[in-house]
This record gives structure tokens, sequence and C-alpha cells, in this order.
């Protein structure tokens, strides 16, 4: 097999994986697609190895090698972040990217003036009409 038929799947999955970082909104099909983009450089990885090891007579796999690292460090990033999304979900109730992104710049969507949050009342206090 050609070098560059698993060159050109791994370059359409890092696209795909690109597309969906880029253009999703939620923060779980973020972390599919940085998974999808680590699974085309495993790819790669893996077809070089093995382009290599038979043009130097190398027995060594260290792209392999370097496969299975890649998959021990997307499991711990997806366990992580994962426990983000739920956390952050948990405490907002949202998982949307644009709305944590205004929430971390002090923009609330429920404030009269970008920037301004409203203060809630105190435990024991009435809330005020205000006219």
């Amino acid at each position: 097999m050609h070098l560059a038929y698993p060159a050109v799947l791994a370059a359409l999955l890092f696209c795909t994986g690109l597309y969906g970082v880029l253009a999703r909104r939620n923060a779980i099909l973020v972390l599919m697609s940085v998974e999808l983009m680590l699974n085309a450089v495993n790819l790669n990885l893996v077809a070089f190895d093995a382009w290599l090891s038979r043009a130097a007579e190398d027995t060594l796999h260290s792209g392999q090698a370097l496969a299975l690292f890649t998959i021990a460090v997307a499991a711990a990033e997806i366990g992580i972040g994962l426990a983000i999304v739920l956390a952050v979900y948990r405490n907002r109730g949202t998982s949307d990217i644009d709305r944590l992104r205004d929430t971390a710049e002090g923009h609330d969507p429920d404030s009269d003036a970008p920037g301004r949050a409203i203060p809630a009342p105190a435990a024991g206090e009435k809330a005020e009409a205000t006219a």
C-alpha cells in the first residue's frame, strides 16, 4: 500500500476535526473533534513508521510507540475534559462555549448594562421593586 492513502485519510480526519473545533459550540463536540485530530496524528505516526521501517530495515517501531503514548494522553485529556465540562454544566446549566466565554469576560446576559451584573439580594433581605 502506498503512503499516500493513509496520509490523505489522515488529512481528511484532521480537517474534519479542525472544522469541528472551529464551528461547534458544544464543549463535548469540541472534545470529540480534538480526538479526531489526535487520531489523524496517530494514523500518520503508524503509517510513516511502517514506511520507514520497510525502507531502513528498522525494527524499533518508534511511530507505534508514539501512537500508544498519544492514545494515553488522549484518554487522560478526555477524562479531565469531560470532568470539567460536567462541573461547568452543573454550575452554569449550559455547555455552550459562547455563553461560557461571555461569563468569563464579565458580561452577564441578564444584566441591564454590559459588564455589570445585577447583585442578588442577600439571605433574609427582600428584593425591592424599582420603578
